[in-house]
This record gives C-alpha cells, sequence and structure tokens, in this order.
C-alpha cells in the first residue's frame, strides 16, 4: 500500500533522496523517526540499513551478538504495520564494531549506500541518516572512497563539544566515528546535548500517537515495554535522570526535522575531531575539513509535524 497523498506539494526541486540507517530494536525511539520518515513528503527514502547495537544494558531479545538482526526484524515489523513491506528495501550491516579503520566490512548494507551513492546526478547528494552506531556508513566510504562527495550524513550520536563523553551511539563504534571523521563526507552532527531536547511525555504519545492505526498503538505500547524494562535494571532505577519514569526523548527524530529544515542558525562550522575509545574529542584546530555541529533543534516542530501526520496518514485506521 502507499500512503495517500499529502495534503500540499512539495516542488521536486526541493525533495532529497535518503536512506535511513537504524538500530531500530535498540529502546523505543528509532521506531518513531522511522514512521515520521516514511511519512515526510520530502523524503524521497530509497531504502533502510540495519545497525547493531550494544546489548548489555538495552533491549536485546537474546543478550547475544545478533543486534542488527533483531534491527533488521524491527525494521520490516514497522514497515509491516504501516503497510509498507513491500516498498522499501531493507539490508543487513556490520554485525559488530569496525576491526579497524581501514578494512570494509562488506556488508550489504554498505554496498548499498555506496551504489545509491555513486548513482546520484551532478550537483544532488543522497542523504543519509544515521540513528546509532555509524558503522554501515563507514564501510560504505570504506569500498568506495569516491562517494564522499555524492551524499551528505545526519548522525545522531557523540558527547557534547568540547570534551566530548562516553555516548552510547559514538562509542558503539569509535573506529567507524574516525572513519567519517577523517573522510571528506559531509557531516551534520547532532550531539547528546541536542537530541536530548527532544523530550515528549507519556500522555502526549497515549494522546497524539497511539490512537492513530496499527503502528501508533504499537509504538506507544511498545515504549512503554521498554520503559518498564529499563527501569527494572537498577543502573537505570531509582533516580537515575535516565529513564523518566513518565518521559522519553526521541532522540533520532531530529534527523527528519532537520531534512524538512536544515536549521541554518543553529550550527556551528568545525574542524572535524577523531575520539578517543572513551569517547572524548580530541580536538584538530588547524584541520581544514569542517563539518556541522548542531546546538539546537526545534523540538516543538518536529513533533508537532510527527502528531499531525500520524492523525492525517492514519487517523481513519482501526487499531
Amino acid at each position: 500500500m502507499k500512503l495517500k497523498k499529502a495534503p500540499y506539494v512539495v516542488p521536486e526541486g526541493k525533495k532529497i533522496k535518503v536512506i535511513c540507517d537504524t538500530d531500530a530494536y535498540c529502546e523505543g525511539d528509532d521506531q518513531y523517526c522511522i514512521a515520521h520518515l516514511l511519512m515526510t513528503e520530502k523524503a524521497e527514502v530509497l531504502g533502510f540499513t540495519a545497525e547493531h547495537f550494544d546489548t548489555l544494558l538495552l533491549d536485546s531479545k537474546t543478550g547475544g551478538n545478533d543486534s542488527m538482526q533483531q534491527s533488521y526484524d524491527e525494521i520490516v515489523n514497522v514497515l509491516t504495520l504501516m503497510g509498507l513491506e513491500k516498498d522499501y528495501p531493507v539490508f543487513k550491516g556490520v554485525v559488530d564494531h569496525l576491526k579497524d579503520e581501514k578494512t570494509p566490512e562488506n556488508t550489504d548494507a554498505g554496498k548499498f549506500i555506496a551504489e545509491q551513492a555513486a548513482k546520484m546526478p551532478e550537483g544532488q547528494k543522497l542523504a543519509v541518516v544515521a540513528q546509532g552506531a555509524i558503522s554501515n556508513v563507514a564501510d560504505a566510504l570504506l569500498i568506495d572512497p569516491s562517494i564522499e562527495d555524492k551524499m551528505f550524513v545526519i548522525w545522531i550520536g557523540g558527547g557534547a563539544y568540547p570534551e566530548g563523553s562516553w555516548e552510547f551511539n559514538l562509542n558503539g563504534d569509535v573506529n567507524a566515528a574516525n572513519v567519517v571523521f577523517d573522510s571528506n563526507v559531509e557531516l551534520w552532527q547532532v550531539p547528546c546535548n541536542v537530541y536530548s531536547m527532544m523530550k515528549v511525555s507519556f500522555q502526549e504519545l497515549y494522546e497524539k500517537v497511539a490512537p492513530y492505526g496499527k503502528i501508533g498503538k504499537y509504538l506507544y505500547e511498545n515504549l512503554l515495554r521498554v520503559n518498564e524494562k529499563l527501569c527494572s535494571i537498577p543502573l537505570f532505577g531509582g533516580m537515575a535522570t535516565y529513564p523518566g519514569g513518565e518521559s522519553w526523548q526521541l532522540g533520532d527524530s531530529p534527523v527528519v526535522g532537520l531534512l524538512m529544515t536544515d536549521h541554518c542558525y543553529d550550527y556551528d562550522l568545525m574542524p572535524a575531531p577523531r575520539v578517543d575509545d572513551e569517547g572524548h574529542y580530541l580536538l584538530r584546530p588547524a584541520n581544514p575539513r569542517k563539518i556541522r555541529v548542531y546546538n539546537f533543534v526545534d523540538s516543538r516542530m518536529i513533533l508537532e509535524d510527527m502528531f499531525a501526520k500520524f492523525k492525517y496518514y492514519y487517523g481513519d485506521e482501526e487499531k
């Protein structure tokens, strides 16, 4: 099935070809971002690539080294709940972190990103929105370094500048992060102090997402399940700030907002750093390569747009 037409027209010249790289079964926010992206007219989604994630503390079905497969299965699940499972290809990515900064894993995900970037016409770039460890993007760059100028990457990851810190997505694959930082690919980084602006209460999600179709019901109930599971882990219990118990941060959703409008006054152009094994930035002030590091995202616009689209596209569907 295809979604119904939007109530407005996005000019063809403004549309962006997109690949979504996601650790979709890691907690409960990726699924919201996937659904929002697919309901966004400006984004011409070419397919999805599955990322691995650290299963020690978060939501692994088995606790083993199968997180990429879980992400793959969850992408398919979200597409199915939206009635779109036949419309978008899904590719398996890196099973664990890259072995080093030189050797490609040659995954189906990396090959798909590289192939699609290479196809882009002169003057256009593929967008890769990366919502996890950035392993598949790095794999693509190692497979074919010539694609550097054919795509741009929006990455949810990294600690706050200037020092940096341990951060889940970055520390999921430090080698991959350094491959991307050392490349010449256009990078828009959304660090943790910015993606944490995407706070939402469970009551909001109950009112504005849960009523809308099988997908809305699943997203709401799945996030409650993840919240209950994480709150039962001693590290995250009691007065720990994450999770809050009655709220969440939809930290991956800035990628949709930045595709819609790039927040042109809300980032700093900075020399690309490297990172150490603890996630701290190794700043390189003389590095001529610049990346965007965002300092703000408009959470009101992003969340209200998502809520409105759930109502518009799935308001008539029975749960």
